[in-house]
């Protein structure tokens, strides 16, 4: 089974993939790979632009011999079994992506991708099976626990409940 382990940068997907290798789950992480599919820059953006049908092609080829987690930004567009997003909330983010140094037009472009919910509308356009985690305000330890109950209980989708608009509109 593969599980797509999601959401805008900063929102702590690294951390979390790291804690759930120490409880030994696999894990796939797409920064690692994502150069094999890279077909230009944008200057602008300051991102690489991937071959999103090759990537996928990629994961499809992937004999995973139990659970495999995707980590990953781009990982709710590939062929995978269920979709976990983490989330956080824009303040936090704000604060999250300033300690990495980035610029604040990049800042400002994932924050509000964050608030507008894009990652959970994409994700939505290929798959059910999604699950969205509010990791404002918990740790790592809480987060990977809450991602373990998904994979091991497979509970019902859960997505929907976690809305920024309100923040957006006040600082749009």
């Amino acid at each position: 089974m593969k599980i797509a382990l999601t959401g805008t940068p900063g929102v702590g997907k690294s951390e979390v993939a790291k804690r759930l290798e120490e409880m030994g789950y696999n894990v796939l992480r797409l920064e690692e790979i994502v150069d094999r599919f890279v077909i230009g820059y944008d200057d602008e953006r300051e991102s690489k632009i991937v071959d999103e049908e090759a990537m996928d092609e990629y994961i499809r080829g992937i004999k995973e011999k139990d659970i495999l987690i995707i980590e990953g930004h781009l990982s709710h567009l590939l062929s995978v079994d269920g979709v976990i997003i983490l989330r956080c909330h824009p303040k936090e983010l704000i604060k999250r992506l300033r300690t990495k140094k980035w610029n604040e037009k990049k800042i400002k472009e994932n924050v509000e991708a964050e608030a507008l919910d894009i990652i959970l509308e994409r994700a939505l356009e290929k798959h059910r099976k999604i699950w969205e985690i509010e990791t404002t305000g918990k740790n790592v330890d809480e987060v990977a626990e809450e991602v373990r109950k998904i994979i091991e209980k497979r509970p019902p989708p859960n997505y929907g409940n976690i809305d920024y608009s309100e923040w957006l509109m006040e600082n749009a």
